[in-house]
């Protein structure tokens, strides 16, 4: 009986693996949706329309959020941080995804509004504290209502 052995990865594989999960290690396991933070950030607005009404927001941009929280942007998205995502979950455990990649406005360039108020009122308890606002989508689905966590995750 012999026993054949598996053949080994090439160092530039490992090397690369390690890379990633070093990246990985180092990103925040979520974005702050306080008040003062986004308070922190320079304020912006986007249209919302959704069943069959439009609605001006303001808030703040997630991609200024991202890069406040130290994730990467501008020049510095590349190789392995293009993997990065970011999970927006509901109160009611709805979630969607957006990468940094969309959000990037030299890439992707998808505005993303985490929004605190609607036509010049907070938002109601339906909708918030805090939504986001995906500008120019044409159906609203990821422009999630009473928005209660950013989770930031990296792809292996």
């Amino acid at each position: 009986m012999s026993f054949q052995s598996q053949p080994k990865a090439p160092a530039r594989m490992i090397v690369a693996i390690l890379a990633s999960l070093a990246a990985a290690a180092a990103l925040p396991a979520s974005l702050p949706i306080d008040a003062a933070s986004l308070a922190r950030l320079p304020a912006a607005s986007a249209t919302l329309t959704a069943h069959g009404q439009s609605h001006v927001c303001t808030g703040a941009w997630l991609a200024d959020l991202a890069a406040a929280a130290g994730l990467p942007a501008g020049e510095a998205l590349r190789g392995a941080a293009l993997t990065t995502l970011i999970v927006a979950q509901a109160a009611d455990g709805y979630r969607v995804t957006f990468s940094l990649g969309e959000l990037d406005a030299k890439l992707g360039n998808r505005p993303v509004l985490v929004a605190t108020a609607c036509d010049g009122k907070p938002l109601s308890q339906a909708d918030g504290p805090v939504r986001l606002v995906v500008a120019g989508e044409v159906r609203a689905a990821r422009s999630v209502r009473q928005l209660r966590a950013l989770q930031v995750v990296g792809l292996p």
